[in-house]
């Protein structure tokens, strides 16, 4: 049975939401307010569905503070719906924004795909490359002798990248992944992120060894075994 930390305020969708969750076979574990929730947040859930405007500590701070230590997929219902609210929700840390009042099967089909995609995606909690070690649960990297703090989109292309070694990825297999069905950047975007990697990690950035772009075809995270 799959574990769901609610997050949430309000009673009556409280009542709603955890009587359909169970009716689907999911253990839904309730907290009426930011503190509350991180003091009930382990490693043991599969995902938090998590609302914005909530006592204590807000929604964006908690996802904050839950992406320090893991990668659990976080869902943010919220009737704060501008596109700098789910940008900033989004830049948070989280994989996905929905818009109170919303439909109760788009909900629960959501839910299916992120904790799908986390089984798919399994958490890698450090890599190594050359002279650069990638720690994917305090989102640190060190390189060139510096050490930097990355955001959780620049971890979560590493991480597709690194899964994929020595494969080329196209550019909408990457926005599918990274930015799901809500595709905010361009493929010119993901060229900067590139860019920043070859800053990060390359010996010589305008001679990349590790991060390959393919003109009209995709990137590729190039190393040997």
């Amino acid at each position: 049975m799959k574990r769901i930390l609610l997050v949430e305020d309000e009673e009556s969708l409280v009542n709603v939401l955890t009587l359909n969750l169970e009716m689907e076979n999911y253990h839904v574990d309730v907290a009426l307010n930011g503190a509350e929730a991180l003091e009930k947040f382990n490693s043991n859930y599969d995902l938090v569905i998590l609302d914005v405007m909530i006592p204590e500590v807000n929604g964006f701070d908690v996802c904050s503070e839950i992406r320090k230590h893991s990668q659990t997929p976080i869902l943010f219902i919220s009737a704060k719906g501008t596109s700098l609210d789910r940008i900033t929700g989004l830049k948070m840390g989280a994989d996905d924004y929905l818009v109170k009042p919303f439909n109760l099967e788009e909900l629960l089909l959501r839910i299916v795909i992120l904790i799908n995609r986390a089984k798919v995606n399994p958490e890698i909690s450090d890599f190594r490359f050359g002279d650069n070690l990638i720690n994917f649960k305090t989102y640190e990297v060190e390189a060139k002798g510096k050490t930097l703090t990355l955001s959780k989109r620049e971890l979560a292309l590493l991480r597709l990248l690194i899964s994929k070694k020595n494969e080329v990825i196209s550019r909408d297999e990457i926005l599918d992944e990274i930015w799901g069905k809500d595709k905010f950047p361009t493929s010119r975007t993901i060229d900067n992120y590139i860019l920043n990697f070859r800053k990060y990690f390359e010996p010589n950035p305008s001679n990349p060894i590790y991060f390959r772009s393919l003109r009209g075809v995709g990137y590729k995270f190039e190393i040997k075994d």
